[in-house]
This record gives structure tokens, sequence and C-alpha cells, in this order.
């Protein structure tokens, strides 16, 4: 089943995927309808997938830089020509504003440029010898095949920070995208084939319940590497699993990110990089700022600034060009957005504009003050249009509460003073630091985190060594 709205664009899609006895239905967010209907793959075509690859990663590593770069680089052009489906198609599958998918797709696709540009430097080098008669070097070569398991919040962007080091790499990906969203997933696929990428390179196992797939490919020694982001309790799950194989991980988990803002900041300047932090996507990202910090003694008009930006915000059909605030995903996050609302007012907090739910999964922006450690949504991360405000007396206040969290994702800080910059950045426990800089992402630089925000790296050369080995050679010369 296909709805009218992109029957066109996901036919072909539709028809190559890897088929299953039984279907799953993505429902759009926007106003519950079907979107299409997708293969439910369990294990056995988690095991087809598993020799498919298999069989192309003898023939894929052996491919040179240049090869593989000439096939991302003609990826990265199809996925700019079909821009504007691919907004359509993700908005459609999970609610996100069309403009932020335009944004999404154009981010994603730096990713394949980058990648395709960064597979002509991998390189080894030499090591000097103690030794006359001895010759020491090492070699960078492809991991294996890998595990890439996706969320639902990116669905494009994150395939392509995933998939495309480890193919530039010379490795084979096994994609599980999140059942909310396989079509963006499914489609770049597609387009990976149409720009010469060989088919059991990529493939994308669509299904409903990850598991029974999953168990498969971690068993399996094949798979040596394994990409997770997404919660950080199935995280935990996966890491366990994956030691019994030995498998290299890499996994971006929750985050609960602080907004410091101190009393020398322009709070015309500052104001609107919360809103982009806080309110892109509606909230449904782990970088979003979830903990708001702000000095004593500009509280009163940074809230009043707030209130009145984040009242002026559209919500609405995620589809119209003027729309900044969409649907949750789906009722599960829509409840918890709710739950964590009324659990802060119910403790004391003050609300200061939004806090209902409105039609269907749509919920106003809310912004909240009088905010105290035992709240919901201080413990753990809303995923939504909630934004509460604390304030602090000094810096050294500041760093301790945002480094109170057991996350370490991303944090952000606004303030003029260079020294202040310096110290707090250093000072933040965690991965990622937008200093006077709400939205900090970008291809070539690292994203990842520290404690329970999980491990390794993403993007930049960081993220390709996630999926190279490093071999050492000792050469003895004989006479």
């Amino acid at each position: 089943m296909i709805s009218t709205e992109m029957s066109s664009y996901l036919e072909p899609i539709l028809d190559r995927a890897i088929p299953a006895s039984t279907t799953f239905e993505v429902v759009s967010p926007i106003d519950g309808h079907i979107v299409a209907s997708v293969p439910d793959c369990g294990e056995e075509q988690a095991r087809q997938a598993l020799e498919a690859s298999g069989q192309a990663f003898k023939t894929w590593k052996q491919t040179t830089a240049y090869q593989r770069a000439a096939i991302m680089k003609r990826w990265h052009a199809l996925i700019a020509h079909n821009e504007p489906q691919l907004a359509r198609l993700m908005t459609l599958e999970m609610g996100k504003p069309i403009t932020e998918s335009v944004g999404e797709v154009r981010y994603g696709g730096s990713m394949v440029e980058w990648y395709a540009e960064e597979a002509k430097r991998i390189g080894g080098e030499s090591i000097p010898s103690q030794f006359p008669h001895k010759r020491l070097h090492t070699l960078k070569q492809p991991s294996g095949i890998v595990y890439a398991i996706t969320p639902w919040n990116f669905p494009i962007a994150m395939v392509a920070r995933k998939v495309a080091p480890a193919l530039a790499a010379g490795c084979t990906v096994i994609l599980k995208p999140a059942e909310q969203s396989p079509l963006s997933a499914l489609a770049l696929a597609q387009l990976w084939r149409e720009a010469g990428g060989p088919p059991d390179a990529f493939q994308v196992l669509t299904a409903l319940d990850p598991r029974p797939p999953s168990q498969v490919l971690l068993a399996d020694m094949r798979v040596r590497v394994l990409t997770f982001t997404g919660s950080t309790s199935v995280g935990i799950s996966l890491y366990e699993q994956c030691a019994r194989t030995m498998k290299k991980i890499s996994l971006e988990l929750g985050g609960h990110a602080p907004f410091l803002i101190f009393d020398d900041a322009d709070l015309d300047l500052v104001v609107p990089e919360v809103i982009a932090c806080k309110f892109r996507n509606g909230g449904q990202t782990c970088v979003c700022t979830n903990r708001i910090y702000v000095q004593e003694t500009i509280a009163e008009q940074f809230v009043k600034q707030m209130a009145d930006a984040v009242s002026a915000l559209r919500v609405g059909n995620p589809l119209d060009a003027a729309t900044q605030v969409g649907p949750m995903i789906d009722a599960q996050g829509f409840k918890k957005v709710q739950n964590h609302v009324q659990d802060a007012l119910t403790k004391g907090a003050t609300l200061i504009t939004g806090g209902s739910p409105l039609q269907g999964l749509f919920h106003q922006p809310t912004v909240l003050t009088n905010i105290t450690s035992d709240m919901l949504l201080m413990q753990e991360e809303t995923f939504g249009p909630v934004a509460p405000i604390i304030t602090f007396s000094t810096e050294e206040e500041a760093i301790e509460m945002a480094n109170s969290s057991d996350y370490g994702l991303a944090a952000y800080v606004w303030t003029r003073d260079l020294n202040r910059a310096q110290r707090t950045a250093e000072e933040l426990e965690f991965g990622i630091i937008g200093l006077n800089d709400g939205v900090p992402s970008t291809a070539q630089a690292p994203f990842g985190g520290v404690k329970l925000s999980g491990i390794g790296r993403e993007g930049g050369r960081w993220g390709l060594e996630e999926f190279l080995d490093i071999k050492y050679i000792s050469v003895g010369l004989k006479k």
C-alpha cells in the first residue's frame, strides 16, 4: 500500500526492498494516514543480507579509494538532485517541518560528499626502526561488515553519517532504520544503486521489531562493527551483545544538554540561538538543549524575551513552509511530553507560555520556570518542545549543575568573556561544546559524547577511523 502523495516516487524504491512474507505500515504523525507498507524483515532476511554482504565485501574492499570516491560523488549528486522528493518523504514519514527536512537532506549529502573526498586520504605511515635491517610501517584496511542502526529523528542525516564513512573505508553495510522512518533509508539505498554502487554493499533491512534481525547479525563473527544511535538502555544492551564477538562499536546515545547563559550575553543574539537549539525538530533531537541555565541578574529579561519568541512559533502542518514546529513522532513521544509538563507543574514549576496539547500529536511550545532537580524533565530527555529555565549565580555553580547529569553529549555556552568561555569549555563534561553557537554539528567535525552518552565518534576523520583496522608490518631485509 502506498499513499497517492508519493506513489510514483516510492514504487521503484519499494520494488527493490528486501522482500519478506509480512509487512508493516509507515504511519504519518501529521494526520495518521498510511504513507506506505514495507517488508517486515526477520531472521531469515538478516541471514540472506549477511551472506550477500560477505560476498560483496570480498570485491568492495579491493576497489581503490578513487573508485569508491567516484561512486560516492555520483551518489551525492543524486541526493542533491532528489532533494525535493527526499525532503517531502522525510516530512511525511516523521513530521519534521519541510524547511528543516530540506536542510537535513543537504546536511546528509554533505556527509557523503566529505567522505567521498576523505576516502582518498586513508593512508598508513612509516615507523623509524632501531634496527638497520628492518622497515616498519602500517596499513589501514576496512574492518569488514558493518551493522548500522539509525533513529527516526534524522532519517537521512544519521544514515549518511554512518553509511558514508563505512563505504568510503571499503566496508559493506547492513542498515536497520527506525521502524517509524524506513522510507528515507530505502530511498538513499536506491540512489546508491543508481550511482553505480554495488547493491549488496549497502542493504536496508526494514523491520517492525529490530530484535530478530539484530540477534542474527550481532551473533555472527563476520559482522565486525556495530554503529548505533538511540537510547542509552538499548545501547548498553547492544554493547553487552557485541562483547561476545569482540566487535568494534560506536554508540551515540542519549543526551541532556545544558545551555549556560552568562550575564554579559547579548540577549537579542542569544534567544534566537536558544530557540534554534531547543525547538529544532520540535525538540526531538539528542543535542537539543534540555536545561537552560541563566545567570540570575539577567533571568527576568531573558524569560520575557524567550516567552515572546516561543509564543510566536508557528505550530502546524509540517508540509507548509511557514511551519516551525510539527507533531511529535508518535503517541508514546507525545505522552512523554505531557507527563514531563504535568510533573513539573505538580512539583511547583511556573508555566510562562504554552503547556497544552493540541490536536493529534501536536503540542504547544512551552516555557517553564521555578524548576527543581526532582522534576522528570531534569532527570531525562523530554524529546519535545519544552524549555525549562533555571537560574544560577556564579560560574562555578553553573558548571556544577551542568555536569550533574550522567549524560555528556552536547553543551552550550553563551558569553562574550574569552577567559570564561575557555574555562567553561574545558570544565564541561561533554563531547560537543557550542560556544556562542546553538547548532555546531557539521560533516568535518567529530560528533559524540562521554559518560552515558556513548563511545566513539562520528563525523570528520574520526568517523572514518571507526571502520578501519590498523595492520602493522615489519619487514626484515635479508642480504
